[in-house]
């Protein structure tokens, strides 16, 4: 496994992240054919590339198996919560940046038609 596509060990995530997320899931249903961490490392992934899901390397399974994943993790609050948990722990350093319109210059021509969205004729 690349440490490009795999950030972190697998000995790791079993230890202090995979025990987060089966707290919040239920085991009915049937069995998942990709493993938590492979969805935790693609999430990576996409994070930190800013490539799309569609455009996930194969080493990570199917792309939509991956979203659909991801975004029901992201409703339960997983995420958030692994996150807090590894920065009270100490596992984990983050920082955060917000960046709005008034933080980034855009070239005068990059807003659109003059006058608004109505159309020319």
């Amino acid at each position: 496994m690349s440490k490009r596509f795999y950030p972190i060990s697998e000995d790791f995530f079993n230890e202090h992240i995979n025990p987060l997320i089966k707290q919040r899931y239920s085991k009915a249903g049937r069995p998942q054919k990709v493993s938590n961490y492979q969805v935790f490392c693609a999430a990576m992934y996409v994070l930190r590339t800013g490539v799309g899901w569609r455009d996930l390397p194969p080493c990570f399974g199917y792309w939509h198996t991956i979203y659909l994943r991801f975004k029901k993790g992201n409703d339960r609050g997983i995420w958030w919560s692994i996150i807090l948990k590894l920065q009270q722990d100490k596992k984990l350093t983050m920082n955060i940046v917000i960046a709005d319109s008034t933080t980034i210059k855009t070239h005068r021509h990059g807003g659109g038609l003059k006058g608004g969205s109505k159309a020319r004729a």
